[in-house]
């Protein structure tokens, strides 16, 4: 398995844990994907994937993304909240309404999965993230952001970070704005038709970038 990616990486809250054929089971991942899991039609109304109709697909994608990391293409990472955290709304996360959620205990379970994508020839990591409902509104979204810009600055030495929201996703929008601007990046506008979604709909994109000059200021580590 390639070693450009951490297996694990901690924050103050969350545990980011590789997702792979070993590390995760696809019949138990498949309940929480699956088409009447709950609150599926909401989590996936702005991602780029559609709910799991079988649990072979599910299996499939573990596979995908096993093939990613160990070809050094991304790493996918399923996100476990610590224990301890009880649940507190803060902030809204990419792929959440920004609801505020009752404290509950969620130590340890899957929260959702993040991820990035990187284009080596480009010297570029793209980030992306979707959480379970219970875990909207804490923050969790900008968190592994920070967590991934580390990795993507500090261990690949890449030049740059993107993030992109679709159109109408405003929660997400403003989220993202506020992690994005914490480390020294910007919006750089509403690109159209840049995506197709899953319905075969064309989808305009807002674009989000950080250059590696900008995360070195605006965090104050000065390594080149």
């Amino acid at each position: 398995m390639s070693d450009l990616f951490p297996e694990r990486i901690e924050t103050e809250r969350l545990v980011l844990e590789a997702a792979t054929t070993e590390t995760l089971d696809p019949l138990e991942l498949y309940e929480h994907v699956r088409e009447g899991a709950p609150h599926i039609d909401e989590i996936t109304e702005y991602v780029t994937w559609d709910p799991h109709e079988t649990p072979r697909e599910t299996e499939e994608f573990l596979e995908l993304v096993t093939e990613e990391r160990e070809n050094g293409e991304g790493a996918t990472y399923a996100i476990r909240p610590k224990p301890g955290e009880d649940g507190e709304a803060r902030s809204a996360s990419e792929d959440s309404s920004g609801d505020q959620r009752e404290p509950r205990d969620g130590a340890g379970e899957f929260a959702g999965f993040t991820g990035m994508s990187v284009d080596w020839d480009l010297q570029t990591a793209t980030f992306g993230a979707w959480l379970r409902k219970p875990f909207w509104g804490h923050g969790y979204s900008g968190e592994r952001a920070a967590a991934f810009m580390e990795v993507a600055f500090d261990r690949l030495d890449l030049d740059a970070v993107v993030v992109t929201v679709h159109e109408g996703n405003e929660k997400s929008r403003k989220a993202v704005s506020r992690y994005i601007e914490a480390h020294g990046g910007r919006r750089e506008g509403l690109l159209r038709n840049l995506e197709i979604n899953m319905d075969g709909t064309v989808a305009n994109v807002h674009r989000f970038t950080v250059t590696r000059a900008e995360y070195r200021e605006a965090t104050g580590d000065g390594a080149d």
